[in-house]
């Protein structure tokens, strides 16, 4: 999360959504990996990076330790883009090394805001990389502002460097846990000083961590802190174990050891996760995500199913779904919709009419699949519903009989704070409109999503126990399990506002 207009008593909009995004989708904000004792460590975190590019596409960064000193590279763009030249992984050497992907929600996406960040302290270098929101941002920066602090960035992860470097603390440690209990909000950190890599997730395990381990490399072995164990295939390392919520691990040359300075809260993992966010081949918690979204897809089955000719995914996101979907009904699932791969988030759209075809250079529809049929497409989310509708109009166009859309998740009714880029409430179709409206304004002859109750149940839960909810579910549910103490004090301050304007 960024924290926009900090001249303007650091006023930010967390669910700010700009219209001129690529897609009309949510997007996870950051992905986050860290290796310890392994050769050419820099290239290895590229690959990771690599691995969990679907996390942030806006800028990437590495930061490697040789033993004496600090190495940084950090660049606008895609991983590829910034660390396929053997150059610069040569300007990055050591056996350590820490990085990030970073998907920009609000504010511009500069070349400062680009993590691992890093600053010089008494007790030496410290690096940091942070996959989340913190929802009490706005407050801390305030009051470090006030102490005199000089922030030089508008992300609200330099929070943790200064919060690191006032503590009265002395060892490394114990000046992090200190910071930690001062932040609010849903996180998981990979950092890096000059004797240990840190790997930390919030007391609600919101977002995701795991550990790994590369075979060989000394009597230690080399160790891993992925945000997803699709990072860990790609270096060829073994899964050990869920970095457990509110924990912080520790590696050094003597081995691996945790730390657990928080009280034991219930957890309340992002659901999102299963539905979009991470990469299919990846395993959440236990639970191998495309297996996950195939068994969604069959509870959305049974509980939406209509008489149709052929099911065909949204891809590429729809795809396991919209197996489980066509197995559960027992109708042909097809590639109606044909991605392009090759177009680029910052393709150009000069004009309206062009803008208009935006959504024909990533889709096009199968016409031979299509043409006469009785057609459900299953995508996961409807968030705007601007592609949505352009989808529909396309599969018409190709001659669709009638359009069915079923989607993967519950209806997404209001913004998220902790870490995922979604729009304001205002612009969140589901929110401002029923199911009949919607499914007019997209343009299908009906439209369903998966209950909440069928989605727990998908998950291997007897449904959604309110009082006692397994996941974080606050975009369907409207219940934030994490205070947001930043989104109430900028209500205050716009009440304010109105009340003096009148």
């Amino acid at each position: 999360m960024d924290i926009t207009s900090l001249a303007d008593a650091g006023h930010f909009d967390a669910g700010h959504f700009d219209d001129g995004h690529a897609d009309d989708k949510p997007h996870e904000e950051c992905g986050v990996f860290g290796v310890w004792n392994v050769p050419d460590a820099a290239a290895v975190t590229a690959l990771g990076l690599h691995a969990l590019q679907h996390r942030g596409q806006e800028a990437t960064g590495i930061v490697a330790y040789d033993g004496k000193r600090f190495h940084s590279h950090r660049g606008m763009g895609l991983v590829g883009d910034n660390f396929g030249d053997a150059k610069v992984i040569a300007g990055l050497p050591g056996r350590i090394a820490i990085g990030h992907n970073r998907y920009a929600t609000t504010g511009d996406t500069i070349l400062r805001n680009v993590q691992p960040l890093y600053a010089d302290f008494v007790f030496g270098g410290f690096a940091v990389a942070h996959n989340g929101n913190l929802t009490n941002a706005h407050a801390l920066h305030k009051q470090l502002v006030q102490r005199g602090c000089l922030f030089q960035s508008t992300t609200d992860s330099e929070v943790f460097i200064h919060l690191i470097a006032i503590s009265l603390y002395s060892t490394v440690e114990d000046r992090l846990i200190d910071a930690l209990k001062r932040v609010i909000g849903a996180y998981s950190l990979v950092a890096l000083s000059n004797q240990a890599l840190f790997g930390v997730r919030d007391p609600l395990g919101v977002r995701p961590l795991i550990l790994g381990r590369i075979p060989g490399h000394g009597p230690a072995g080399g160790w891993v802190l992925a945000s997803e164990t699709c990072a860990l295939d790609i270096v060829g390392a073994d899964f050990i174990r869920d970095v457990e919520p509110g924990e912080i691990v520790i590696i050094d040359d003597h081995g691996v050891s945790s730390l657990k300075p928080f009280s034991k809260l219930r957890e309340r993992f992002c659901v999102f996760e299963y539905i979009y966010f991470a990469r299919p081949d990846s395993v959440m918690e236990g639970m191998p995500v495309y297996e996950a979204r195939k068994r969604i897809g069959a509870e959305l089955s049974l509980e939406s199913g209509i008489a149709a000719d052929v099911i065909v995914p949204v891809p590429d996101s729809g795809v396991p779904a919209a197996m489980g979907y066509a197995q559960a009904s027992g109708i042909p699932f097809e590639l109606g919709i044909i991605r392009n791969h090759y177009v680029g988030r910052t393709f150009i759209e000069p004009t309206d009419q062009i803008r208009n075809l935006g959504v024909k250079l990533k889709h096009s529809a199968n016409r031979s699949v299509l043409a006469g049929k009785r057609v459900v497409l299953v995508d996961d989310s409807i968030v705007r519903g601007t592609t949505s509708r352009k989808i529909v109009e396309m599969v018409r166009q190709a001659g669709a009989a009638e359009v069915h859309m079923r989607i993967s998740s519950p209806p997404t009714t209001h913004s998220c704070f902790y870490g995922i880029d979604t729009p304001e409430r205002s612009k969140l179709l589901a929110a401002n409109f029923g199911l009949c409206e919607m499914a007019d304004l997209i343009g299908v002859d009906s439209l369903a999503f998966i209950s909440i109750d069928g989605l727990y149940r998908a998950l291997g839960k007897d449904g959604r126990d309110p009082e006692k909810p397994y996941y974080c579910d606050a975009c369907f549910t409207g219940e934030y399990p994490i205070p947001l103490p930043d989104q109430i004090d900028n209500a205050d301050r716009q009440l304010s506002l109105l009340t003096e304007a009148h």
